[in-house]
């Protein structure tokens, strides 16, 4: 099927890490340009970019989320650069590392799960609409797509990163609220959020690679595997390609191999090293 994406220039956040790399080559896959937005590993982001067969369609531009300012200066450049703005993913984001209650948790450690995970996505999304109304809607009629990357913690909580949970959760509020916003803009825009769960990347793997940790995991779910950050992408690419998804707005689609709020499988269930051993394969 024609998705409708080639040509569309897409902005993308968070772009250098496991995620936002499998963004990126998914979108770049359908003949998308790239606005790939990075912070602390920019040079890396740089280096992977210059390798794949699609930089010359790639802009690499840092910002870091927490500041609206330079995402508004991130996105008006890629405007600029592509014309205008036809799609917005706001990946950026950051897991709390440890288990904390959050009367324990740091006020600063609080802060900066705020700070990342729900005002990083608002101020993206306060960018692109910005984009948005400085070029209008396409003439073609096909519209606009925004997506906020969410997590499984959002919708299920998750005891020890309270934060975290909440940031996320939050970004369905603002999903919710945009979503009849960014019609004014352009009438045919469409917003919603992709929520991985486990998901193998470079930023949770010395969590998986605990012993019993995959068992754990896993347990509430009826798939005994781990998403891979491809399958995360692939979801947000149709969710943003104005034919397979040109109806749908306003909607919280999970990637989680069906994940319940209870436990399914106890660990003697899984085949912990098996599970490993798909992980491996998998990649970032």
């Amino acid at each position: 099927m024609d998705l409708g994406l080639s040509g569309k220039a897409a902005l993308i956040t968070g772009a250098s890490g496991g995620i936002g790399r499998a963004l990126a080559t998914a979108f770049a896959d359908e003949g998308c340009q790239l606005a790939l937005l990075g912070h602390a590993r920019l040079d890396e982001l740089r280096a992977h970019v210059a390798r794949q067969p699609w930089a010359d369609r790639a802009l690499v531009l840092a910002a870091d989320v927490r500041d609206p300012d330079a995402l508004a200066a991130a996105a008006d450049a890629a405007a600029q650069r592509f014309g205008r703005l036809d799609v917005a993913v706001a990946n950026a984001g950051a897991w709390t590392p440890g288990d904390l209650r959050l009367d324990e948790a740091p006020v600063a450690r609080v802060r900066e799960a705020i700070e990342v995970n729900l005002l990083g996505a608002a101020w993206t999304a306060r960018a692109f609409l910005a984009a948005l109304a400085r070029s209008g809607p396409r003439a073609d009629g096909q519209g606009a797509a925004l997506t906020f990357i969410g997590s499984t913690a959002g919708r299920f909580g998750e005891a020890g990163h309270a934060e975290y949970a909440a940031a996320k959760a939050g970004l369905v509020g603002l999903m919710l609220s945009l979503k009849n916003e960014i019609v004014a803009l352009d009438p045919f825009a469409r917003v919603n959020v992709v929520e991985p769960g486990w998901t193998v990347t470079h930023m949770v793997r010395p969590v998986l690679d605990q012993p019993g940790a995959i068992a754990r995991v896993t347990a509430t779910m009826p798939l005994r595997q781990l998403a891979r950050a491809i399958d995360v992408a692939r979801a947000v690419v149709l969710l943003s390609s104005p034919v397979a998804s040109r109806h749908v707005t306003g909607q919280r689609l999970t990637i989680a191999g069906g994940m319940e709020g209870r436990r399914l499988w106890t660990e003697a269930d899984v085949d912990e090293a098996a599970v490993r051993e798909r992980a491996r394969r998998a990649g970032d």
